[in-house]
């Protein structure tokens, strides 16, 4: 397996490092870098922070995507899930999370909190063309292949 580069550079003494839990995770923890617990009531978006910032390499980009378990258990995910980070962000990394269960969710203070996912992005040139090429399942839309 191949491992590129990743810099990381600490804004809070509290951050902590993204993990992979096991050898074969696609992702890496994000835990939240907090002074205090925080409570996300029903319905409510907060924004995590990490407590870093990073330097995706060029061609690259980082996923960040809820964590099962958090959604299962306790309808913790993302509002934007996946969110995308850009390889030219500098900035804190951040997690937007929404609380979609029943009562309120207490965030804690190095609680993991989300996966980053690191992953190839590839860029296309853009031709404007009249007519696209046929095919079977042509204009069809959500759920027009059936369940």
């Amino acid at each position: 397996m191949t491992r590129i580069p990743l810099r990381f550079r600490r804004l809070s003494a509290r951050a902590s490092i993204p993990a992979y839990q096991t050898p074969q995770s696609a992702g890496m923890d994000l835990s939240a870098c907090l002074d205090a617990p925080l409570t996300i009531a029903p319905g409510d978006i907060a924004m995590v922070p990490c407590g870093f910032a990073m330097a995706i390499p060029p061609g690259y980009e980082a996923q960040v995507r809820p964590r099962s378990g958090l959604a299962s258990k306790f309808g913790i995910s993302m509002p934007n899930a996946p969110g995308t980070i850009d390889a030219d962000y500098r900035g804190e990394v951040k997690v937007p999370l929404i609380n979609l269960g029943r009562g309120p969710f207490v965030v804690e203070p190095g609680m993991r909190i989300a996966q980053m996912v690191i992953a190839k992005v590839e860029h296309v040139e853009i031709v404007e063309v009249e007519e696209l090429d046929e095919t079977v399942r042509g204009v069809g839309g959500f759920g027009s292949t059936g369940r």
